[in-house]
């Protein structure tokens, strides 16, 4: 399965239930500390990703802190036991000319 980043939110809702997670963000809580790799708005991608018919978006994450972290996908939403670690760098559309 090809698995797309999507920079544009569909609705305010998704976007505060996502947070400040774009993939290069690192956060942290209680549980551990992940890298975003990707962020997922495709409902159907997301359904599947997460086993979860009801899921409307995905963020595919790395816990940093274990040297065996592999990726996983989560649809935990963004509470205020969540801390914004390092901020996704902005991704232009396009490259900056030579």
């Amino acid at each position: 399965m090809k698995v797309t980043t999507v920079p544009a939110l569909a609705t305010n809702t998704v976007a505060h239930e996502v947070g400040p997670r774009r993939p290069g963000a690192i956060y942290q809580n209680t549980t551990g500390a992940y890298e975003v790799l990707a962020l997922i708005t495709d409902p159907k991608t997301a359904a599947q990703l997460l086993r979860r018919d009801s899921a409307r978006w995905a963020v595919i994450v790395r816990d940093v802190l274990r040297a065996d972290g592999e990726p996983f996908a989560t649809g935990a939403v963004w509470t205020t036991e969540d801390h914004l670690v390092c901020e996704a760098k902005p991704t232009p559309v396009y490259a900056p000319a030579a």
